[in-house]
């Protein structure tokens, strides 16, 4: 009788009971860096574990989840999953700021000291950071914070230490679902060139090819081939490979498969799993088997005063999603994140919440084009979309909108969109961005920009953008920390506006006449679609992106201008081409291009090339040096750079003679 009336009790509570981390394990403690100390912070560990939550289908704030209502559940009617975490903390709490830094993690891994910290170690180091050398500069931690990283995409690699998290599969009352899905294959980019098979996302239900078609062309605008049966198998039910035996995928080609696959993971499960690891490690001091948060600083709260969250490319999308559907407000009524900063997201989503979704997907002018990444609503401000009439914003207006900073690069203007976060769908016309909303662009810099970044041309036409964003990141993350805890006021945002005439169409483009370049004539079209496994090119129809207007040196005008851009030695674009035997004429993936000034009057004459030479500009590398004295000046009195930064620069100048070659 003792037994059956703890079930009923146990089962009642389970029934109200706000969806929880209902476990917590930890698998290991270990000192950071050999307890090397980090500015006042002193000393950090590293703690890694697996939580266990439950969801209940019933609750409205898990609604929006696609296919809960058609996972098993348990015992209590709640959905269960479990999730990877990692933490870092300083050694003695008493030290640390009481904040939490949550960084979403890009396919499983972890950019947060690669980006910010400017980490060179290797990426099974960087996913597992443990030396010195893997703390970079020490930014991050030299701030205090309790750094938090998890995984939401089940299917996100775990190779070199990659954080993932494990859902139930969707079914039809037990049985299996099955639906006809496309895959996209483009080897080269999105699968390594070296591999013989095309991975397909979800387990064919059949091996009969009568039931799959697999395509090909060159290009996205191309009208397909089929290549029929006798042309290619499946080498298992998760692979597909070409006949004969031996042939290869062709480098750059767009391959599409359509094919029923079944058993679709519940992924949207991922965005709760955030929302409820995070509200628990902020506002918890235990989990249900009463095993310490290991995030709490001790005493009668957790000592977490705030949280913030950043996510860079894929992971700065998934913030995007987080704040569309609601995850912000947990199912207690607290607050997740206090601010987010989503950098190089565009106004791209991820592709998760979705039956049989491929959240691995980023949609380029050549790749992944028609995957369902960029839907209305693009921009935080509630605006009508003109097509299907939806009134919508990101800033849902609720009480629990976090402040936010969405930072992006000049790729994301040419490839992802970005001047959509600040115009109307049309493109015609600024709109007001709300006052809980900053956006940046860092000029002249390319998508995934970063310290180290080699300029080599790799499957481009000309060498790769090298611009490094990383020091004004830097110091948007201090103001997004002060604006979110204490209110200061960030710097205004700073972004190309069509009203200015620095926010221009891609056609209208006046780029200078360097010698072997051509400007893209176009940038990426955002194409609504209906169904996303058969879409079909004349019934898209695009919104229209705008891209940022360059000077006579073909630097883009607005934005950010640290010094490479407003001290140019190079003309720095966010755009580039494939080269041979990649398709050519196609933007090259997310890449831009780094075109050298002439040196001298001579070279500019003899090039032929319209831009001043860096003898004629600076005279001599006081002048030069001068001019970057002035701008670090102006970036650090608009909050733009730190002072460690601007010092930085101004040493790299004084030991630079940019009249060497």
């Amino acid at each position: 009788m003792t037994t059956i009336l703890a079930l009923v009790l146990l089962t009642l509570v389970a029934g109200t009971a706000e969806a929880r981390i209902v476990k917590v394990v930890i698998d290991r403690t270990e000192p950071f860096a050999a307890s090397s100390p980090f500015g006042t912070a002193g000393a950090y560990v590293r703690i890694t574990g697996t939580a266990y939550g439950d969801l209940d289908p019933a609750r409205p704030e898990n609604a929006v989840i696609v296919n809960l209502d058609r996972a098993p559940r348990n015992a209590w009617g709640l959905v269960e999953y479990d999730v990877d975490f990692y933490l870092m903390r300083p050694a003695d709490p008493a030290l640390g700021s009481g904040k939490l830094l949550y960084e979403v993690t890009n396919r499983g891994r972890k950019l947060l000291l690669p980006f910010m910290n400017e980490a060179t170690a290797t990426a099974g180091a960087v996913n597992d950071p443990a030396t010195a050398q893997d703390a970079g500069n020490g930014f991050v931690f030299r701030q205090g914070y309790t750094i938090v990283w998890s995984g939401w995409d089940p299917d996100a690699p775990r190779v070199n230490h990659g954080m993932a998290i494990r859902v139930p599969v969707a079914t039809n009352a037990g049985a299996p679902i099955v639906r006809t899905i496309r895959d996209e294959f483009v080897f080269g980019t999105r699968v390594p060139e070296s591999r013989p098979t095309a991975p397909l996302s979800y387990e064919a239900a059949t091996l009969d090819q009568s039931r799959a078609r697999l395509t090909v062309r060159a290009r996205e605008s191309e009208s397909a081939t089929e290549i029929e049966a006798t042309g290619w198998a499946y080498g298992d039910s998760r692979n597909l490979k070409l006949l004969p035996e031996g042939t290869r995928f062709k480098p750059g080609f767009i391959y599409d498969f359509r094919y029923p696959a079944r058993d679709p993971k519940v992924l949207g499960i991922g965005y709760a799993a955030t929302r409820d690891l995070v509200s628990f490690l902020r506002y918890e001091l235990r989990d249900g088997q009463g095993t310490a948060n290991p995030a709490a600083h001790g005493g009668a709260g957790t000592g977490i005063t705030a949280a913030l969250a950043i996510g860079i490319s894929q992971s700065g999308r998934y913030l995007r999603d987080h704040l569309e559907l609601g995850f912000n407000r947990d199912e207690a009524g607290r607050h997740v994140f206090d601010g987010v900063l989503a950098h190089i997201a565009g106004v791209g989503k991820v592709f998760a919440n979705v039956e049989f979704g491929q959240p691995n997907r980023t949609s380029t002018q050549h790749e992944d084009h028609h995957f369902p990444e960029n839907h209305f609503p693009f921009a935080h401000a509630r605006l009508t979309d003109p097509v299907s009439g939806k009134t919508a914003g990101l800033v849902r207006g609720d009480g629990f909108d976090p402040v936010v900073m969405e930072v992006n690069t000049s790729t994301e203007y040419w490839q992802k969109g970005a001047s959509l976060l600040h115009t109307d769908p049309t493109g015609t016309r600024d709109i007001e961005v709300p006052a809980t909303v900053r956006l940046y662009l860092v000029a002249g810099t390319q998508h995934g920009g970063r310290a180290g970044l080699s300029a080599t041309p790799a499957t481009c036409l000309h060498p790769r953008n090298p611009h490094n964003p990383t020091p004004t990141l830097r110091a948007l993350l201090v103001a997004l920390d002060r604006w979110a805890t204490a209110g200061v006021e960030p710097p205004p945002s700073r972004v190309p506006r069509v009203a200015e005439g620095s926010l221009v169409l891609a056609e209208a483009l006046r780029f200078p006449a360097i010698p072997g370049v051509q400007a893209p004539k176009a940038s990426n079209h955002l194409v609504l679609f209906g169904d996303w496994t058969a879409p079909r090119h004349e019934d898209g129809k695009a919104y229209v992106a705008r891209v940022p207007r360059v000077d006579v040196d073909g630097n883009e005008i607005a934005g950010i201008r640290l010094p490479p851009i407003a001290v140019p030695l190079a003309t720095h674009t966010g755009w580039n081409f494939y080269r041979a035997p990649y398709p050519e004429g196609e933007l090259c993936d997310r890449d831009g291009a780094y075109l050298l000034l002439p040196r001298t009057r001579a070279d500019r004459v003899a090039q032929s090339d319209p831009r001043m030479s860096l003898e004629e500009r600076y005279a001599t590398r006081e002048g030069y040096l001068r001019r970057v004295i002035q701008v670090v000046g102006e970036l650090m009195r608009a909050r733009l750079l730190l002072p460690e930064d601007g010092a930085r620069y101004v040493d790299e100048a004084a030991r630079l003679d940019p009249f060497k070659p």
